[in-house]
């Protein structure tokens, strides 16, 4: 494994089997639209991360994200009842991201946020591929959850692509994987291999554009007897390479772009999500919204992230089809200037 930026200063771009061993940005040569030399400052200030880990089964629906911001640390943590329909979600936002701690390597390493016995962490580690979250908050809800992409052994997306004329991102996807672990909250409490939970994951970093918009679709869960994952995304990560795929027992299927249809005014109205070759044809059915919205001036930010169930059918090259008929899922959309 060799680190994303090159001894010249640029990153090496592509689809990749292998992941980088380190996202070193601070060795990447970052130029002014019109080619001036940018020193370290200017290197903090451009460069964000996030990291992402979602669950699905019928009974618990969750997500936990950090991010990165430079100027501003934020985290977040929700869990959703699909029986019930009832919605936890704890919120932080903490400035200069004080309390914050991002490793810049997608496969070791220590994502966390601490504040006020407040916890969320997000550990990677390189023996058996395995990703971790722990979540401990001071109202008592407590996560600890995990998968391995090894056992048994699956492909993740690995992309880094070219973004305007000096920036670059980074994303490292994994959808479709079982996961184990425990859940205690005002819910109740779940073992989440007794529940036959799949996870998701996201870690993605670079210099995006200062202001960006995105849409995303994902998926993980069992068809048949499959183990199936989908990745879809549309504003970022599709320049020269897209990061769009699905995934059937841990292979990796490339998908072509992915064209979004809803009404942002009123986003839990279905969806409708499409590819260009004829591989995706779903619709979004939402069930709830996880909302968060940041306007400090310098750094804005409208994100919408929505649990549903995805209906269609998805058509794998060189597989037979593959029907949807109700299985758990997310969308997002989000804008963002930072």
């Amino acid at each position: 494994m060799q680190p994303l930026i090159q001894a010249n200063g640029q990153p090496r771009l592509g689809v990749f089997d292998v992941p980088p061993a380190q996202v070193n940005y601070r060795d990447y040569d970052l130029r002014s639209p019109m080619g001036r030399r940018l020193g370290a400052l200017a290197r903090w200030r451009r460069f964000h991360q996030f990291q992402y880990f979602g669950l699905i089964s019928d009974q618990l629906i969750g997500g936990c994200a950090l991010a990165n911001l430079s100027l501003l640390g934020v985290g977040f943590v929700y869990l959703f009842q699909p029986a019930t329909g009832r919605l936890l979600e704890r919120r932080f936002k903490l400035p200069l991201g004080l309390g914050c701690e991002f490793s810049q390597n997608p496969q070791q390493g220590v994502c966390q946020l601490r504040w006020r016995g407040n916890l969320l962490r997000l550990e990677n580690q390189a023996v058996g591929a395995e990703k971790h979250l722990r979540v401990e908050l001071d109202d008592g809800t407590q996560i600890d959850a995990s998968f391995s992409e090894a056992q048994p052994p699956f492909q993740p997306m690995c992309i880094a692509t070219p973004i305007a004329n000096n920036g670059w991102a980074y994303a490292q996807k994994v959808a479709g994987v079982t996961c184990s672990g425990q859940v205690r909250s005002a819910l109740g409490n779940f073992d989440l291999q007794a529940l036959q939970a799949f996870a998701h994951h996201d870690w993605t970093a670079g210099f995006l554009r200062p202001q960006t918009c995105w849409n995303w679709a994902c998926l993980s869960g069992a068809v048949g007897g499959r183990r199936l994952g989908l990745n879809l995304s549309c504003g970022v990560n599709e320049t020269s390479f897209s990061e769009n795929c699905l995934w059937l027992d841990g292979r990796l299927y490339p998908v072509s772009g992915v064209h979004f249809q809803f009404d942002r005014r009123q986003p839990l109205q279905p969806w409708q999500i499409r590819s260009q070759d004829g591989q995706v044809e779903l619709r979004f059915e939402p069930a709830g919204m996880h909302h968060e919205r940041v306007n400090a001036l310098i750094v804005a930010s409208d994100f919408r992230q929505l649990f549903g169930r995805f209906h269609g059918v998805l058509r794998p090259a060189g597989e037979t089809v593959v029907p949807l008929q109700g299985q758990w899922g997310f969308v997002e959309d989000q804008y963002v200037k930072w």
